[in-house]
């Protein structure tokens, strides 16, 4: 099985990076309120993009991120200034580490190892480039690169050219079942990192693999 893997593939948000360790920035700015902040956010951020793709109104990931922090604090009751957006928005580029990615990717250290994600490059690049992973990052890739966000088949294939090998080679790790969906239906390999020990979906496109986290992906090795 993973002698014919050249190229693991992860996505960001939620895979490597918990989303909502933002919870503190939150908290520290409005207390008490930054549990229900960070989840509405990352709940209509993820809204926004789907809509706009299906709308055909590319916009970045920034643009899009930062909108749906304007409505998680109106729907929090939260009085967000532009001093405190910013400070907030600087929180999505310190995202943590899960626990046990830094240990994985050393693993894989005879592989191509690439974050391909729906961040814009102004978000994607600093989170990898100055986070513990850096070194053990080959290559990020931006839906931003193309403006199609995932789970357009237009992303994966993208990424597919940049990266270099067949699809057959790839696998490819989200936490987000809509983008193992995505990615499966495309050609890719996919483990699904069940983070959150979600019901599994129930349409007929599933992942070849789900895990609670990363270092099940090891025996792909």
């Amino acid at each position: 099985m993973g002698k014919m893997i050249k190229a693991f593939v992860f996505d960001a948000y939620g895979t490597l990076f918990d989303v909502h360790s933002v919870k503190e920035a939150c908290d520290w700015l409005f207390p008490e309120k930054g549990g229900a902040i960070s989840t509405t956010w990352r709940k209509k951020q993820l809204e926004y993009f789907f809509q706009l793709q299906m709308m055909g109104r590319y916009r970045p990931f920034d643009e899009v991120t930062r909108d749906a922090l304007r409505y998680a604090c109106k729907v929090e009751g939260a009085k967000l200034t532009k001093e405190n957006e910013d400070v907030l928005m600087e929180a999505y580029l310190e995202l943590d580490l899960f626990e046990e990615v830094e240990g994985v990717l050393g693993k894989l250290s005879d592989k191509q190892r690439v974050v391909f994600s729906n961040g814009s490059e102004n978000m994607i690049h600093p989170l990898v480039g100055d986070s513990r992973i850096a070194g053990d990052i080959d290559m990020v890739i931006s839906a931003d690169e193309i403006k199609q966000y995932k789970p357009a088949a237009a992303a994966y294939a993208h990424a597919l050219d940049r990266l270099g090998v067949e699809r057959n080679e790839v696998l490819f790790m989200s936490s987000n079942s809509w983008d193992i969906m995505g990615a499966a239906s495309f050609g890719f390999h996919t483990a699904w990192i069940n983070r959150g020990r979600e019901q599994p979906e129930t349409l007929d496109i599933q992942p070849d693999r789900a895990y609670t986290d990363l270092n099940g992906i090891l025996e792909w090795m």
